[in-house]
């Protein structure tokens, strides 16, 4: 975040997700970007600068260099952009809904934005990409940065389980728990086969992972060394029994400790959870309400979450 024309730089994220995730997508959007869209918006505008890899949602971010009363002001302004000798691409960001445009008249805006500015025009492998939009009456213009998929390679893992979160939902998760990774430990102390672990990883999260079943413990460690993250991180061991304290903690309650254990004993997972990290994410099958309220924790958010179309869901709550 720095300063333009004596205020803050503002961003503007565009976003898309199913319905089926628009709670989760909900609560991501306020621990990375400190905001929310309005209904149906697609978009945000927020003062926080993140990497829009980072989110399974974000499409791409436009750094707002310029706002401007017409479009030859903006024109004006694309002519004075200095590139350095590189190419570029000028695409139209059709995010107010009050004035949407038809694809040909997108194009046109491109190419008339575009003829504007001093350099080589590239439409398949620019070196610059430049965004500009119509939002509230304002024409915008800037540096446009679309979100990477690399994460994606992470669905095809050697070693799975039915039951684990998708890539898409563990990304999330890893984000909400810790939206700023800078100095921040964190740890999944029921890792499973590691889908939180692999995304915390990729995103420059420090987390540990700990499992009970020897088997999925391998999984992890297969799993993380596959990718290149270090497989040693994966522990074998009951989570009851760490003693380490950590800044932030995803724990996805097995599918049979919410089915079948006993009440106890599951209040017992969550106070050992409490005893080992200020802020968590629990996710569970069931409702866990009055459990983490006995374990102390506050809740400060909270979603459902469906897998596919049918009727398996997951509650996620964001906890301090």
């Amino acid at each position: 975040m720095d300063a333009w024309n004596g205020e803050w730089v503002m961003f503007i994220y565009t976003f898309a997700c199913h319905e089926n995730e628009a709670g989760l997508c909900g609560m991501e959007q306020r621990a990375l970007v400190g905001a929310f869209e309005a209904e149906g918006a697609g978009y945000i505008r927020s003062v926080r600068e993140i990497d829009p890899g980072r989110s399974p949602f974000i499409k791409e971010r436009m750094r707002i260099e310029g706002e401007f009363e017409s479009i030859g002001e903006l024109k004006e302004a694309a002519s004075a952009m200095e590139l350095g000798g590189e190419t570029f691409k000028v695409r139209w960001l059709d995010i107010d809904s009050s004035a949407k445009l038809e694809y040909t008249e997108r194009l046109a805006l491109e190419r008339e934005v575009g003829a504007c500015i001093r350099g080589q025009a590239d439409m398949r492998r620019p070196q610059r990409l430049i965004g500009a939009a119509r939002l509230d009456g304002k024409w915008m213009i800037g540096a446009l940065t679309e979100a990477g998929s690399a994460w994606r390679a992470h669905v095809d893992k050697p070693r799975q389980y039915s039951t684990a979160l998708g890539v898409r939902t563990a990304r999330a998760v890893a984000n909400i728990a810790v939206p700023d990774p800078r100095g921040i430990r964190a740890v999944d102390p029921c890792c499973g086969i590691g889908t939180v672990l692999l995304e915390a990883w990729s995103m420059g999260i420090d987390m540990d992972g700990f499992e009970i079943n020897p088997l999925a413990a391998r999984g992890a460690r297969e799993n993380m060394s596959y990718f290149g993250y270090p497989p040693q991180r994966v522990r074998l061991g009951d989570m009851r029994a760490v003693t380490e304290r950590y800044d932030a903690a995803v724990l996805d309650m097995p599918y049979n400790l919410c089915s079948v254990s006993p009440r106890g004993e599951q209040l017992e997972i969550l106070r050992s959870l409490r005893s080992m990290a200020a802020r968590a994410v629990v996710i569970s099958t069931e409702p866990v309400e009055p459990l983490l309220a006995e374990a102390g924790f506050d809740i400060e958010g909270r979603c459902e979450m469906r897998k596919g179309e049918g009727a398996f869901k997951r509650q996620l709550f964001l906890c301090q």
